[in-house]
């Protein structure tokens, strides 16, 4: 039975979010570790926002924030999805979950094993599937996004985001300089290009196109210069900054083919 499987998912970031509904909605129990101060954009459908709201709900899947394993068994029994600051997965550990995805995409592999449970499944580059993780998912936009890998890696990352209606590296906001950041503009909201809709230090972070903000840092975190702070999308249309992408539920889509075509080798 799937609602006997237990995955723990570490990252939850908007990518991350897309994989933890596609298992939660198949029945599995999920949990997630997360950052201190995670610095995700896309906040409004990630569920490593409960760091900083305690509760946060995404197309009907309801994330929270907990600090005990007692607390993790109280969330699950009632059909949400835990969220626990734990940098370094400690939690797997004590839990021994029968799957553990790295859904970080820090594009190098952090500190997952192979033997860190039954199944481990990791998301775009850093991982090559045989050696530290059973699976890997590409999260590279085209052809091959979503597809199960099960020798080798994931494609190089690029460092160029996908783009959208011709934009690329236009659609990303960048801190101008180290220093504290402080959003002007909320997620959801209309900008034209060189608006100001943030600032860093004082300095403002103009958006480059218009369009709608689809992803904004939270306030009060520290940034370096060049980091990325934030996500205009140029198409405009304000219900997509509050849904999962097709990106994510490609990824998601993914990763339970391999959960679940790695459980029926586990049965033979």
């Amino acid at each position: 039975m799937l609602e006997d499987i237990l995955v723990v998912i570490k990252g939850g970031g908007d990518l991350a979010t897309g994989v933890i509904h596609r298992l939660h909605r198949a029945g599995m129990q999920v949990v997630v570790t997360e950052l201190a101060h995670p610095t995700v954009i896309r906040r409004a459908v990630a569920v490593a926002a409960a760091v900083y709201e305690r509760q946060v709900e995404v197309e009907g899947l309801v994330a929270r924030l907990v600090e005990s394993d007692q607390e993790i068994r109280i969330i699950l029994a009632v059909g949400l999805v835990p969220v626990v600051v734990d940098p370094r997965g400690e939690v797997i550990n004590r839990l021994r979950p029968t799957v553990v995805v790295d859904a970080i995409v820090a594009k190098r592999n952090t500190g997952t094993r192979i033997t860190d449970a039954p199944i481990v499944i990791g998301l775009g580059p850093g991982f090559t599937a045989g050696v530290d993780v059973h699976a890997v998912i590409e999260t590279n936009r085209g052809h091959n996004l979503g597809r199960v890998i099960l020798s080798g890696s994931a494609e190089p990352d690029t460092g160029v985001p996908g783009p959208t209606m011709g934009y690329t590296v236009e659609r990303v906001l960048r801190a101008p300089c180290e220093g504290i950041f402080k959003g002007q503009r909320r997620i959801g909201d209309p900008v034209e290009a060189d608006e100001a809709v943030a600032s860093v230090a004082g300095q403002p972070v103009a958006a480059k196109i218009s369009g709608v903000l689809r992803g904004l840092l939270a306030d009060g975190l520290p940034v370096k210069a060049g980091m990325k702070v934030g996500d205009v999308d140029p198409r405009g249309v304000r219900e997509h900054c509050f849904t999962i992408s097709d990106k994510a539920r490609a990824i998601g889509g993914g990763v339970l083919e391999a959960v679940l075509y790695l459980l029926r080798t586990l049965e033979h």
